[in-house]
């Protein structure tokens, strides 16, 4: 028996309401090899937002022509063998944004890491934005802090699952309060090394098995390598290219 693909596409941000990832969404569904995929879509980041879900049924179901489903973690309470059932039961699962650290905590608590850790290695598709890009690695740059206090926060290296080595910081090209995010990613990577792994918004990274190949929704968006040498904070370009690279050369200084 051949064994499953295991495969992770972790976007770096972008709207669904525009359409704004729709190549990236599309790739996503294509790598389900089903003609009508069924779709799980996990918004625990985003306290179970039913507008996010809305979002998502709309156009995952309607326009991309997915079977939906939601999996609501806080405001239900589903059993373990729900939780099982759906997790195991989708061909893809797409986690959305928002609080990563408050997630991934309630992910461990639930048992929910370990259900997804079993579905990527049976090959369902697992992707997601921000937040839900985020969880599959080791780390990554958050702005969970926001969510207790929106006057008074920094950005934090919150844990993954540690599915996808490295630290990933998302919406790399976007700006807090008139700052580029990648200015306060630089300064973490200065303080506590490791690798970075940045993705622009529009921008998304495809991982299968031990490969990679970046995918892009819009000309302008980009994913770089960022780690320090010599002292220095050192970002590389991470070449988008048709055929997969192997994941190995992403760590190479």
């Amino acid at each position: 028996m051949t064994k499953p693909i295991k495969k992770i596409v972790a976007i770096g941000g972008g709207e669904i309401r525009t359409a704004g990832t729709l190549a990236i969404d599309k790739e996503i569904i294509r790598l389900a090899q089903k003609e009508r995929p069924k779709l799980l879509f996990i918004p625990t980041a985003s306290s179970d937002s039913e507008g996010y879900w809305k979002h998502i049924d709309k156009y995952y179901g309607k326009k991309l022509g997915c079977k939906t489903d939601v999996l609501f973690l806080l405001k239900e309470t589903p059993s373990s063998n729900e939780i099982k059932e759906k997790i195991l039961g989708a061909d893809i699962i797409y986690v959305g944004g928002g609080n990563t650290l408050k997630m991934v905590k309630l992910w461990r608590r639930l048992g929910v890491d370990k259900l997804l850790k079993t579905a990527w290695q049976r090959g369902i598709v697992l992707c997601g934005i921000s937040a839900g890009s985020i969880c599959w690695f080791e780390s990554g740059h958050s702005d969970s802090m926001s969510f207790y206090n929106q006057k008074k926060w920094k950005y934090i290296n919150v844990h993954g699952l540690g599915f996808l080595k490295g630290i990933h910081c998302p919406h790399y090209n976007s700006q807090t309060l008139g700052v580029p995010r990648k200015n306060h990613f630089r300064k973490m990577i200065q303080k506590i090394g490791g690798m970075g792994i940045t993705i622009d918004n529009n921008c998304a990274i495809e991982f299968l098995d031990d490969k990679y190949r970046v995918i892009t929704s819009k000309k302008y968006a980009k994913a770089f390598r960022v780690f320090k040498k010599d002292a220095k904070v050192h970002s590389k370009r991470i070449p988008q290219l048709e055929e997969l690279t192997p994941i190995a050369t992403l760590f190479k200084r």
